[in-house]
């Protein structure tokens, strides 16, 4: 591979021309190489396009499995959830805790609250009480001056549901902050969000000029930023299941009862709220089923992650986002998440597989879909801690990723059938596979 070059206008070539200067300043084998980054070139030239657009910079894509969990039954009614996620076991995993709880009520679900935030951060020199007493003035300037924003928004039942102006200085000299909180009905919103603030901003550094309430130096307000924010704890979902003790049945092929699994499941919850190393990595398991509804619908799930990472951290201490209990002889295990999520604009509408699995799930409205998607986090959750507290989590796990093992070490198809047969009932391992792997090719097998 030769030294790059340092490379001037990259972004106004072309894309085949970014190409080209990637694989022959990058690549032992160019030629090789941009075959196979023009072969995940969608089809349609048209379609490629929309792609193209969605970043900076493409050469191509980047495909992940698209997969489907079916049979997941949430307030009554059965959806077809779309997931993309190459983990293994992760959808596996999701449908098996929809089918186990298919005969015990389903997964229920409630939108506690959907308002979503932004501020304004800026910096100003002054009396806070003048800037107190006069607020109620500056909010309505607001109002009224974002108006041709927020328009179209109000006649669908959203917009700015309320203004605050919060005295920060006390954590940072001359930091005040005003904080908006919004109703985006089934977008996102972010755009809308932004627009808004951007908008306010203007309007609040007008007004305090203009103003000769406030002394000549108390008239300057310096805009540190204006921007929404993904910590939305007041977006909030719950999703939850429960049964009698009794109808859980018996796990481990008979060895623990229902009652022992339910002590045991509980245990493991409570743990993960008392220990961050296990918080962490149970947490994730949740973000797992998450995360691939978030990427199939179009929605942001970096924005989705982090705002559950911070709620999980709410009390100072990183927790578990779900929770257990068993309480008059019934079983309930539950999740509280803050999920901001859309279904008009962006992503949603322009990717070809996003609308899909929106028209899918039967075109949700942004409540319906954050109960979707709560639910799926919680199934994959209740799986990943049954595995935990009976087989243990690699028994499922290593049997869905033995395909990816046999593809590593290149495995035929006759080969690929003996190794399956083979490690039915034994435990799986990248070692393991690939010994018997050596034994089978020792005694080469005929085609």
């Amino acid at each position: 591979m030769k030294k790059p070059k340092i490379v001037s206008g990259f972004s106004k070539l072309s894309k085949r021309g970014k190409m080209r200067w990637l694989v022959e300043n990058f690549f032992s084998n160019p030629e090789e190489v941009a075959r196979e980054l023009k072969s995940f070139w969608y089809g349609d030239p048209q379609k490629q396009k929309i792609f193209d657009e969605f970043s900076e910079n493409t050469v191509s894509n980047f495909y992940l499995p698209y997969g489907v969990l079916p049979n997941l039954e949430i307030n009554g009614k059965m959806y077809c959830v779309p997931m993309v996620i190459e983990e293994s076991s992760v959808v596996a995993a999701a449908s098996s805790a929809a089918k186990f709880w298919l005969g015990k009520g389903g997964f229920n679900a409630k939108i506690i609250n959907n308002t979503k935030i932004g501020q304004i951060h800026f910096e100003w020199k002054g009396d806070f009480n003048k800037l107190f007493d006069i607020f109620p003035e500056i909010k309505k300037c607001i109002i009224q001056e974002t108006e041709h924003i927020t328009h179209n928004m109000r006649k669908r039942g959203g917009g700015i549901s309320d203004i605050e102006l919060l005295d920060m200085s006390h954590l940072e000299k001359d930091y005040y902050q005003i904080k908006f909180s919004f109703n985006t009905c089934d977008s996102m919103g972010a755009n809308f969000i932004n627009s808004v603030l951007e908008e306010a901003s203007k309007s609040l550094t007008s007004f305090i000029k203009s103003q000769e309430y406030f002394s000549e130096n108390e008239r300057k307000v310096t805009i540190i930023m204006a921007i929404l924010s993904n910590y939305t704890p007041d977006c909030l979902v719950r999703t939850w299941v429960e049964c009698p003790i009794e109808d859980l049945g018996v796990f481990g092929n008979g060895s623990m009862n229902a009652h022992d699994f339910a002590a045991k499941f509980v245990k493991a919850i409570n743990i993960a709220h008392v220990d961050t190393h296990r918080a962490t990595t149970h947490n994730k398991g949740i973000f797992n089923g998450i995360d691939a509804v978030a990427l199939a619908t179009g929605n942001d799930f970096r924005a989705i992650e982090s705002c559950g990472h911070t709620y999980a951290a709410r009390d100072g201490k990183y927790r578990s986002l779900s929770y257990a209990e068993i309480k008059d002889g019934v079983f309930r295990f539950w999740l509280d998440i803050p999920l901001s999520v859309g279904t008009v604009g962006g992503l949603t509408s322009l990717h070809p597989l996003a609308r899909r699995s929106l028209e899918m799930l039967g075109k949700p409205s942004a409540d319906e879909l954050m109960m979707i998607i709560a639910a799926t986090g919680l199934a994959q959750n209740f799986a990943a801690v049954r595995s935990l507290v009976t087989t243990g989590i690699q028994q499922g796990h290593m049997k869905m990723h033995l395909m990816n093992i046999l593809n590593h070490l290149e495995a035929t198809e006759k080969e690929a059938i003996l190794v399956l047969s083979h490690f039915k009932d034994k435990l799986v391992s990248f070692t393991a596979v690939r010994d018997f792997l050596t034994v089978l090719r020792s005694k080469k097998l005929p085609a």
